[in-house]
């Protein structure tokens, strides 16, 4: 199972290379065209182009602040247990994540394959929204082996 772990840690921090250099792009845009606003020749879509990007950020950064557990955790109750209950209830927070983030990945590649097929577009640069959909849905999914990652460290004890 180490090669589990080490390719799902790998492709999220590639994922996660990804999302910071969309964040880099956004702040670079940002200012380019806050400076060239005030010579009256601002970036077409740069709103356009902001959003569809930080979609990029937030999806592709999720599965590595997961793994690396970034996230803000309220555990002062689970604590006052002992071992086999904060496992157990690590892995039935893991299970219920897998539920949720299975459900919406699969909700993502089918809604990102109805825009490809209807040709969805941004008003202003006609730039496609099916590829930022597929890469959240991808995402998702990337984070459903992140939390299947999590279960196996758990039951390893190798989890904290």
């Amino acid at each position: 199972m180490t090669g589990f772990l080490w390719f799902t840690e790998k492709i999220s921090k590639w994922m996660n290379i990804i999302a910071y250099t969309a964040l880099t792009f956004i702040m670079f845009l940002t200012v380019t065209d806050v400076i060239l606003r005030r010579f009256r020749h601002p970036i077409i879509g740069t709103f356009e182009i902001v959003q569809l990007a930080g979609a990029v950020v937030i999806a592709f950064g999720l599965p590595i602040t997961s793994w690396m557990r970034g996230h803000i955790y309220v555990d002062f109750f689970i604590n006052t247990f002992p071992g086999w209950v904060k496992n157990f209830m690590n892995i039935l927070t893991r299970v219920i994540g897998i539920a949720i983030f299975t459900f919406i990945a699969y909700n993502l590649f089918h809604f990102a394959t109805d825009l490809l097929i209807s040709g969805e577009v941004t008003s202003t640069m006609q730039l496609p929204f099916y590829p930022i959909v597929y890469g959240m849905g991808a995402a998702c999914f990337l984070q459903v082996l992140v939390l299947v990652a999590d279960i196996i460290k758990v039951t390893g004890g190798k989890y904290e």
